[in-house]
C-alpha cells in the first residue's frame, strides 16, 4: 500500500539514496518569476514599536484616546480605552521606512525617507490606515524629515537643515525656510532637538539648533523673528523643546543633561534643573502633566514635569514648586540598552502626559507601548501599570508552536514560543494579538540584593544595562503542557528559579493537585536550566545544575510532563522531576560504591563490569563533547541523544544504561536534532551541511538530505511528518518531501532564517530573521489546494519577500483558497514561449501493480466534497435575496420570451448531450443574455462530458493527448476532437483536478442512463488499476447519495416491460447501469479485503518488532 505517493509493501528498510521516480512531465522550466508553491506570506506579529520614532495620540471626543506607533514601513493605531487593542493598520506600505509621524483631526500624517542621499523621500496622509492624499514639494524632499508638526493652517517638516511648510487645508507646499549655520556647530547638521509651536504666538514655529540656540520663525513670512542662545558654549545641542502649559515658559534640553524652563518673552532662564550632573544621560523627551495635580507636598499641586532618555529605561518626575526638586523616579519603565550586544534595543524614546488626564504614556526602543496612571489616593508619586504591549527589543534566536495539552484543547497551533537575544521569553497568540504576553522573570533586583551581587550602581537604584535585570540569553528550550497547571498552578512560596535540591519535597504536594512547570529553558554561560510557568506566565521555582557544572546545551521534557532532561557542553545528561525538584537519574547512571569498586578491579584485568547481555558496560558510553539533542518517546522507555562528538546512542529512560549507539565521528558532527514521535523518526543536521533521517526501532539511515549551500541553523518536521523544512545561512528556506527524498521547494529570502517551526495544525510556518524583531508567519498552500510534489533543481529556487505587520503582499487563508491554483497544473508552470499550453497533470508511476496508491488530492479538498451538502446547509442564508421593485435606470429595456425565438435552441431531449437551456426553463431565463453565450453553450460539451463521452471500455485506441483537445474560452472541449480510449486516467484526472463545487455538480448533472454507466465503468477500471483508492471511493459515495434513489426507481419499474420483451431499449440500459454497479461492488469488497490483510499483516510485523520477546 502507498500512501500519499509512498509505496509500501510490509516492512522494507530504505536505502540512504532515494529513488528517483519518473514524472510525466518533461517541460522545461518557465523563465517568468514565480510564487511560492508551498508557503505564501501571511503576516508578521510581535512588533509594537521597534523603531526610534516616537508615538504620536489624539482624543477622540471624551472618551478615549488613540495612540499611532512606527513599526517600518506601516503604522499601528491603539485604542486606550480597549486596553491598547490594535485597531488600524496602514495600507498600502511606505516605500521606505517612516522617519516622523503626526496624529491631526482624524487623520496621521508619515514622513518616510530612503536611506541614500539619492533615495525617494515623501509624506503620506492616512485615514482610518488607508492612504488618502500626500504632500509634495515643488523639487522633492531633500533630506529625511525626522519631526513633523501641524498647528493652525500650517503643516511643519523639520529635517536637518532646513524646515519644509505646507497648507494644513490642501496639502499644498508653501514655502521651505533655511536656518543659518550655527556659530559652534559643524558643518554638516544644523537642527537638532526638534520644532515646537507655543500658545499664542501666531504662526511661529521654535527650532532647536546643533549651537544649542533656538530660532523663532514665522512661517506665513518666512522670517526670523528672534534667535535664544544657550548659557555656554559648552552647553551642548538642543535635544529635547517642549512648550509649558504655563504662557511664554518652554522646557528646554541640551546635550550636557541640563534642563531649562526658560521664559521666552523675557529670554531669561526661570528654573534650571539637574546642572550638577554633567555626566547624566542627555534628555530627549519631555512632558508637562495638564490635570492639575501631582505636585506639592500634598499632591494637590500643578507643576509637574516628565523626563525621559534614549540611553537608560527610567522616567524622572520633577516638582516645579519652590525651584524644582525630583518628586520621583519611575525604574525600568522600560528596558535599557544592552551593553554587551549591540543589537539589543533599550531606552525610552517618548513620554507623554495625555491632555488633562492622570495618565501617562510611553515607548521605548524595547518595542514596547506602555500606559501608566497615577493613584488619586496613593502618597507615591510614581504611577502604576495600566496597559503594556510589547514584543522582543533585540532579534528573535528560537522559536516553537506550543503543543497541544492532554485535554486537546483548542490551543493547539495557537500559540507561539519564542526567544531573542534581549533575555526575555514570549508567549505568542496567532488568534488575538492582545493575548501575546512575555513570562515574567520575577523581581530580579530584590533576589541579587538579597544575595549580595548587586553591584552599587544598582543597589541606588539606577538601571545601567539590561545584564542587570535580566536571565541570561536563552539558546534552547522544550515544552510540554500535559501536567501544566493554569493559572491556578502552584509557584510554591514565590521563590524564583531557586535550587532546592537540599529541601526534598517542599512544593510537591502543593503542586501535585494544581500541576506544576511546563517549560525548561538553557542560557547562555549558565550551568542551571530554568523552569517557567505557562499558566501562570512567570517563571518557576527550579534551577538544575549541570552534572558537570559546564554550561547547558540542550534541554527536554517528557510528553507526560514530569522529568526534565538537561545536557551540558561537557558531555553529561540528567534528569530532573519538575514536581519537586529532585535529581533523579543521569546518562550514564552513576554506580554505586560497590559497582565503583569492582569495577576498578575488573579494569586491573582488562575487563567491565557488565549488564547481563548489554553490549555496554555500566556507567560507560558518555558524550565526549556538548550535547546537541535530547529526545524521549512517548512512552518514557528510550532516551536519544547526540552530540559534537558524532555519535547517537539510545538509552534506557529507567535504568541509565546505554543499549545501542550510532557512530558518525567520522562522517560528521551532529549539530541539532528534531524527533517526530508518530513515526519514530529523528532527523539529525550535521556540519557537512546534511540532514539524515534515521528509523529509531531499526537503528538504520531512511534519508540523507542535501542541497543546503550554508549552515544549517535550524529545521522541523512538518505537522504529519511528511515534509523536512530547514533553513540555512544561505538565506533560504528549503522543503524536502521524505517520502521521495526530492526537494519540492525553496525560498531565497531578503536575510538569513535563524529558526523556523511548523504549526501542529499545519496552517502556518513560523520564521525569525537576524534582523527583525517580529515573528514572521507563513501560509501553508497545501491545506487547501493541491501542491505538486516534483523535484526542482537549484536554478528553480524563488525569490520571496518577507511577511508584512500589515499583512500587504501577503495572503490569507480565505483568500488563499480561492486564488486560481496556477501551481496545480505542470502546464501552467511551465508554458511554451509561443503561448498557453494545455494542462498536464503531474502524476507519480506505480512501482508495482500490485501495490494499491492513494491521490496527489489534498485531503481537505475530498473531505469537502463529501461533505458539500452539509457546508452548503451551514452557509445558507437566513433570509432568500429580495428583488428590487423597480429595476435601476441605466438597464435597457427587458426582452420577452417570444424574442428568444431568434436563438433556435433545440428541444432534442434524446441525445446524451444535455442542453444548458431547456424550453421550459425559457420563463426563468435571466434577464440580462447574450448571444454569443448561447452559442458557445451550445455548440460545444463541458471538458468532464467529452472525456466521458469518450471513454469506451470495451477499445483500446490509446491515450488520448490532452494537447490534442480544443478548448475555448469557456473551458469547453468540442467532442470531435476528443480522441476515444479505454483507460479512464484522462477523465478522473480531470475530475480530480476540479475543485469541491465544480466536481459535485457534474456529478450531479449525470442525467442520462449511458453517462451514468460510463461513469461507474469508469470508477471500476480504476480500481483494478489500484490508483487513487480514496478519491474514488469518495466520488461514488457522492454518486450513490445523488442517483441511487431514481437508479433504483427505475429499475424496479421498468423490470415487469423488461421481463417480456427483450427489445425494450431503455430496459436494456438501466440493465446494463445495474450491471456496471454489480461490478463495482465486487470489485470493491475484493480490495477492500486485500487491503485489510495487507495493512493488518503490516500492523503485526511491526507490533512484533516493537514487543520485547
Amino acid at each position: 500500500m502507498s500512501v500519499n505517493g509512498l509505496q509500501l509493501n510490509g516492512i522494507e528498510t530504505i536505502e540512504p539514496q532515494a529513488k528517483k521516480l519518473k514524472l510525466t512531465n518533461n517541460r522545461r522550466p518557465s523563465r517568468k518569476s514565480r510564487s511560492a508553491r508551498i508557503f505564501t506570506p501571511f503576516r508578521t506579529i510581535g512588533l509594537i514599536s521597534p523603531t526610534s520614532v516616537p508615538f504620536t495620540s489624539i482624543p477622540l471626543g471624551k472618551t478615549t484616546f488613540q495612540i499611532t506607533t512606527s513599526v517600518g514601513r506601516c503604522i499601528h493605531t491603539y485604542d486606550l480605552r480597549k486596553g491598547l487593542n490594535l485597531v488600524f493598520l496602514s495600507r498600502p506600505q511606505t516605500p521606505s521606512d517612516i522617519t516622523a509621524t503626526f496624529a491631526w483631526k482624524d487623520r496621521v500624517f508619515a514622513a518616510w525617507s530612503g536611506v541614500g542621499a539619492d533615495s525617494e523621500r515623501g509624506v503620506w496622509v492616512f485615514k482610518r490606515g488607508l492612504k488618502i492624499d500626500e504632500l509634495k514639494t515643488r523639487d522633492g524632499l531633500t533630506e529625511p524629515i525626522s519631526q513633523l508638526l501641524i498647528f493652525g493652517s500650517w503643516i511643519i517638516g523639520y529635517g536637518s537643515s532646513k524646515i519644509e511648510v505646507w497648507k494644513s487645508s490642501t496639502y499644498k507646499h508653501y514655502t521651505s525656510i533655511h536656518p543659518y549655520v550655527p556659530k559652534y556647530g559643524g558643518s554638516g547638521c544644523i537642527l537638532s532637538g526638534g520644532v515646537c509651536t507655543m500658545p499664542t504666538f501666531l504662526n511661529k514655529i521654535l527650532a532647536g539648533k546643533t549651537d544649542g540656540s533656538i530660532d523663532i520663525w514665522n512661517v506665513s513670512t518666512g522670517k526670523l523673528v528672534y534667535t535664544i542662545y544657550p548659557p555656554s558654549s559648552v552647553s551642548g545641542s538642543v535635544t529635547s523643546l517642549q512648550p509649558s502649559p504655563a504662557l511664554s515658559l518652554l522646557a528646554i534640553a541640551r546635550s550636557d543633561g541640563s534642563l531649562t524652563i526658560h521664559d521666552i518673552r523675557k529670554d531669561e532662564p526661570l528654573i534650571q534643573l539637574n546642572t550638577q550632573a554633567n555626566n547624566s544621560n542627555p534628555i530627549t523627551s519631555i512632558s508637562f502633566r495638564t490635570d492639575g495635580i501631582g505636585a506639592g507636598e500634598d499632591g494637590r499641586k500643578d507643576g509637574i514635569v516628565a523626563t525621559a532618555s534614549t540611553e537608560d529605561g527610567d522616567v524622572t518626575l520633577w516638582d516645579l514648586n519652590d525651584g524644582g526638586r525630583v518628586a520621583g523616579i519611575l525604574r525600568g519603565a522600560h528596558n535599557p540598552p544592552s551593553s554587551q550586544y549591540s543589537r539589543v534595543s533599550g531606552g525610552i524614546s517618548k513620554v507623554e502626559f495625555l491632555p488633562g488626564q492622570d495618565v501617562m504614556v510611553t515607548s521605548g526602543l524595547d518595542n514596547a507601548l506602555k500606559s501608566w496612571i497615577f493613584d488619586a489616593n496613593s502618597l507615591s508619586a510614581v504611577p502604576r501599570i495600566l496597559h503594556s504591549r510589547g514584543g522582543h527589543a533585540a532579534p528573535v534566536t528560537k522559536l516553537y508552536f506550543m503543543p497541544t495539552g492532554s485535554d486537546e484543547s483548542e490551543s493547539v497551533g495557537k500559540w507561539i514560543l519564542s526567544a531573542g537575544r534581549d533575555r526575555s521569553l514570549w508567549g505568542w497568540s496567532v488568534r488575538r494579538d492582545g493575548q501575546s504576553t512575555e513570562l515574567s522573570q520575577g523581581n530580579v533586583r530584590k533576589k541579587a540584593k538579597k544575595f549580595g551581587i548587586l553591584g552599587k550602581d544598582l543597589e541606588v537604584g539606577k538601571s545601567k544595562s539590561l545584564e542587570d535585570l535580566k536571565a541570561p540569553e536563552i539558546t534552547c528550550f522544550s515544552c510540554s503542557l500535559n501536567r501544566d497547571g493554569g493559572m491556578g498552578a502552584s509557584a510554591g512560596r514565590g521563590a524564583v528559579w531557586t535550587n532546592v535540591t537540599n529541601k526534598r519535597g517542599s512544593d510537591a504536594i502543593a503542586s501535585s493537585a494544581t500541576g506544576w512547570e511546563s517549560i525548561i529553558t538553557g542560557h547562555r554561560g549558565d550551568k542551571y536550566a530554568r523552569t517557567w510557568f505557562w499558566g501562570r506566565k512567570k517563571a518557576g521555582r527550579w534551577a538544575f545544575e549541570t552534572a558537570d557544572s559546564t554550561e547547558v546545551s540542550n534541554v527536554a521534557i517528557t510528553q507526560c510532563g514530569t522529568f526534565a532532561l538537561v545536557g551540558s557542553h561537557g558531555g553529561s545528561i540528567s534528569m530532573f522531576n519538575l514536581q519537586s525538584g529532585i535529581h533523579r537519574q543521569r546518562f550514564p547512571s552513576t554506580l554505586t560504591p560497590a559497582q565503583a569498586k569492582k569495577l576498578q578491579a575488573l579494569r586491573i584485568h582488562g575487563k567491565s563490569l557488565t549488564n547481563g547481555s548489554a553490549r555496554f558496560a555500566l556507567g560507560e558510553g558518555r558524550h565526549k563533547k556538548a550535547i546537541t539533542g535530547l529526545m524521549i518517546d512517548s512512552l518514557n522507555r528510550k532516551v536519544f541523544s547526540c552530540s559534537l562528538d558524532g555519535k547517537i546512542k539510545f538509552w534506557d529512560f529507567h535504568t541509565g544504561l546505554l543499549n545501542d549507539e550510532i557512530d558518525w565521528s567520522g562522517i560528521a558532527a551532529i549539530t541539532a536534532a528534531q524527533y517526530y514521535k508518530h513515526s519514530d523518526l529523528i532527523a539529525f543536521s550535521c556540519d557537512d551541511l546534511s540532514i539524515r533521517i534515521i528509523d529509531t526501532e531499526t537503528k538504520k539511515l531512511v534519508r540523507e538530505l542535501w542541497g543546503c549551500l550554508g549552515q544549517i541553523n535550524d529545521f522541523c518536521f512538518s505537522n504529519d511528518g511528511r515534509w523536512i523544512v530547514a533553513a540555512a545561512m544561505d538565506s533560504t528556506i528549503r522543503v524536502w518531501d521524505l517520502p521521495t527524498g526530492h526537494l519540492i521547494n525553496s525560498l531565497r529570502l531578503e536575510s538569513p532564517c535563524t529558526s523556523l517551526s511548523f504549526s501542529g495544525t499545519g496552517e502556518y510556518l513560523a520564521t525569525a530573521h537576524v534582523d527583525g524583531v517580529g515573528v514572521n508567519l507563513w501560509n501553508n498552500r497545501t491545506m487547501f489546494a493541491h501542491v505538486p510534489s516534483r523535484l526542482i533543481r537549484e536554478d528553480e529556487i524563488i525569490d520571496a519577500v518577507l511577511p508584512t505587520s500589515s499583512g500587504e503582499g501577503g495572503q490569507g487563508l480565505l483568500a488563499a483558497a480561492f486564488e486560481e491554483d496556477d501551481d496545480g497544473e505542470e502546464g501552467a508552470q511551465y508554458p511554451d514561449e509561443d503561448g498557453p499550453s494545455p494542462p498536464i497533470q503531474n502524476t507519480i508511476d506505480s512501482v508495482s501493480g500490485d501495490l494499491q496508491t492513494l491521490s496527489l488530492v489534498p485531503r481537505a479538498r475530498w473531505q469537502t466534497l463529501l461533505h458539500l451538502d452539509t457546508i452548503r446547509a451551514r452557509n445558507k442564508p437566513v433570509e432568500p435575496p429580495k428583488p428590487p421593485e423597480k429595476a435601476p435606470f441605466f438597464l435597457p429595456s427587458l426582452a420577452t420570451p417570444q424574442d428568444l425565438s431568434h436563438h433556435h435552441i433545440p428541444n432534442d431531449t434524446s441525445t446524451s448531450t444535455r442542453n444548458p437551456l431547456e424550453p421550459n426553463q425559457s420563463d426563468n431565463l435571466s434577464r440580462i443574455i447574450t448571444q454569443q453565450h448561447l452559442s458557445s453553450s451550445l455548440s460545444a460539451r463541458s471538458r468532464f462530458t467529452a472525456l466521458l463521452h469518450a471513454y469506451r471500455p470495451d477499445t483500446d485506441t490509446g491515450t488520448p493527448n490532452s494537447s490534442d483537445m480544443e478548448v475555448d474560452s469557456d473551458n469547453h472541449v468540442h467532442p470531435s476532437d476528443v480522441a476515444e480510449t479505454s483507460d479512464p486516467t484522462p477523465l478522473l484526472a480531470h475530475l480530480a483536478s476540479l475543485s469541491a463545487s465544480a466536481a459535485d455538480v457534474e456529478i450531479h448533472a449525470l442525467a442520462d442512463v449511458t453517462e451514468m454507466q460510463l461513469f461507474v465503468q469508469a470508477l471500476t477500471a480504476r480500481l483494478r488499476q489500484k490508483r487513487d483508492y480514496e478519491m474514488v471511493q469518495v466520488w461514488m459515495r457522492v454518486f450513490l447519495r445523488c442517483h441511487s434513489g431514481v437508479v433504483a426507481e427505475r429499475v424496479s419499474g421498468l423490470g415487469a416491460h423488461g421481463a417480456g420483451g427483450e427489445g425494450n431499449g431503455e430496459w436494456r440500459k438501466w440493465e446494463g447501469l445495474r450491471q456496471a454497479l454489480r461490478e463495482w461492488k465486487m470489485e470493491a469488497e475484493k480490495e477492500g479485503q486485500r487491503l485489510a490483510e495487507m495493512v493488518g499483516y503490516c500492523k503485526g510485523v511491526v507490533g512484533w518488532l516493537r514487543s520485547g520477546r
